[in-house]
C-alpha cells in the first residue's frame, strides 16, 4: 500500500518546511517537495494543506489493562480502548502494572499489548510493578525481556507507602536482571521507576548508582512533577546524566502537595540547565489518580486520560514559548531513545516508522496515521478497536 501525504509542514522534529511524504507499506520512503510518484499500485493521496506535521507522540508509561484498586475492586479502572490514544495522537505506547498485583498480571498485560498492536498501534509492556518480588511471566525478570518480543524492561517503585520497602540491594538485583536481559536481546531493558510522596525522593537510586556499576542511564524516574521537593531532586538526578519523566495526568490544581505542571516544569529544569535529551512526560493513561489523607487513606479517585500529552505540548509552544523541536523532543525522540526504539520511532525520516501526527492550527490532534495507515483524517477517527463504536 503507497500513501503520499502532500503540503506537509514537516518536524522531523528538526523544522523541514513543506514537503511531500511518501509512505509504503509501514515505512517513510521519502521525504521531499512536490513528489511525483509513479507506481504499479494504487496511492492514496491526502493534501494536508500546509498543517504542521509531526512524528507520533510515543508515551511510554499507560495502564493498557487498567490500574487502581487503592480504594476495593470497584476502584480498578477499564482498559486502554486504541481510539482513545489515536485521538491524542499516540502511536507508540509502552503498558505496565500499577499498585495492583493480585487482579492484575503480566500476562493479561501481554495480551493486552499483542492485541493493540493487532489493532494498529506499535505497543510494549514493562514487566514487575509495585511489588518485590516482581511479577513476571516466565518467573524471571531478566527472561521476561529476554524471551517475550513485547517486553523490554522492568517497572518498580520506591518512596510510597504503597511500594515494597524495597532494599538498595534489593533495588539493584532487579535492576541488574532487567538489564542483563535487555543486553541478551538487544532492547533497553530499562527501568520504569515510580516515585511516590516519600522523603526519601531519589535516594535509594543514588545508591544504587554510587554503590554498583549499574549506569544511570538505565532508570526512567517518573512523576518527578508531583510535589516541589521531588521536582527539585530531578533537576539534580538529570545533571548527572539521568532520564527525568514527568506525568502529564497529575492534577495540579486538586494538589495540596506542591505538583506542579508538566510544560510549566520542563520550561522550568530547561531553564536550571538540565539537558533537554534527559527529559521526557508521558500520560499515566487509564492509571488511577488517587488522593490519600495524612494517614494513608483514599480519600479520592479519578482516572488519568491521555487528552493531557497533546494539551501539554500545545501549552510547552504558547504558554512557555518554547520552539516547536524543543517542545517535540519530550514526547518523540527523547522516548525512543530511552526506551531502546530509537532506530525507527521518534523522528520522521526515511526509513522510519511511518507513524505522523498533524495538527491544526490551534494546535490540537487533526490527523494521524499509524504504522501507515491513516487512523484519523480531518477529525474524524477510522481506526477503532475491536470493540469500539
Amino acid at each position: 500500500m503507497f500513501l503520499l501525504l502532500k503540503n506537509a509542514n514537516v518536524f522531523a522534529p528538526t523544522p523541514l518546511g513543506i514537503n511531500d511524504i511518501l509512505i509504503c507499506d509501514e515505512k517513510i520512503v521519502a521525504i521531499a517537495p512536490d513528489l511525483v510518484v509513479s507506481v504499479p499500485a494504487e496511492i492514496k493521496t491526502i493534501d494536508l494543506g500546509g498543517k504542521m506535521t509531526v512524528p507520533g507522540f510515543i508515551d511510554g508509561h499507560v495502564h493498557l489493562i487498567g490500574g487502581g484498586g487503592e480504594g476495593g475492586f470497584a476502584t480498578r479502572t477499564p482498559e486502554v480502548a486504541v481510539g482513545k490514544l489515536i485521538e491524542a495522537g499516540i502511536t507508540s505506547v509502552c503498558g505496565l502494572l500499577g499498585t495492583d498485583a493480585a487482579t492484575r498480571h503480566i500476562a493479561s498485560l501481554y495480551a493486552k499489548t499483542k492485541a493493540l498492536r493487532t489493532e494498529g498501534v506499535s505497543a510494549w509492556f514493562f514487566t514487575g510493578g509495585y511489588r518485590v518480588p516482581s511479577p513476571t511471566l516466565t518467573g524471571n525478570i531478566g527472561d521476561d525481556v529476554t524471551f517475550l518480543d513485547a517486553c523490554i524492561g522492568l517497572k518498580t517503585a520506591i518512596s510510597d507507602h504503597r511500594s515494597s520497602q524495597s532494599t538498595v540491594e534489593e533495588l539493584a538485583r532487579i535492576a541488574s536482571q532487567s538489564r542483563i536481559g535487555g543486553m541478551t536481546s538487544g532492547k533497553s531493558g530499562s527501568v520504569v521507576v515510580h516515585l511516590g510522596d516519600g522523603d526519601e525522593h531519589f535516594d535509594p537510586l543514588i545508591a544504587v548508582i554510587e554503590q554498583t556499576e549499574i549506569p544511570i542511564g538505565q532508570f526512567i524516574p517518573t512523576h518527578v512533577n508531583r510535589k516541589r521537593a521531588l521536582l527539585d531532586a530531578a533537576k539534580l538526578w538529570a545533571k548527572r546524566g539521568g532520564n527525568i519523566d514527568f506525568t502529564t495526568g497529575i492534577d495540579v490544581e486538586a494538589d495540596p502537595k506542591g505538583a506542579t505542571k508538566t510544560s510549566t516544569s520542563i520550561a522550568e529544569c530547561l531553564a536550571d540547565g538540565v539537558p533537554l535529551d534527559r527529559i521526557s512526560m508521558t500520560s499515566d493513561g487509564n492509571g488511577s489518580l488517587p488522593d490519600f489523607d495524612t494517614d494513608g487513606n483514599m480519600i479520592g479517585l479519578s482516572v488519568a486520560g491521555f487528552e493531557t500529552v497533546p494539551r501539554e505540548f500545545a501549552d510547552l509552544v504558547e504558554v512557555e514559548k518554547l520552539d516547536i523541536p524543543t517542545a517535540l523532543a519530550p514526547i518523540t525522540i527523547n522516548p525512543a531513545r530511552m526506551l531502546g526504539l530509537a532506530a525507527h520511532k521518534g523522528q520522521l525520516k526515511v526509513g522510519y516508522d511511518a507513524d505522523i501526527l498533524v495538527f491544526d492550527d490551534a494546535l490540537t490532534p487533526d490527523s494521524v496515521i499509524a504504522r501507515g495507515k491513516p487512523a484519523m483524517i480531518a477529525k474524524e477517527r477510522l481506526l477503532r478497536g475491536t470493540f469500539e463504536d
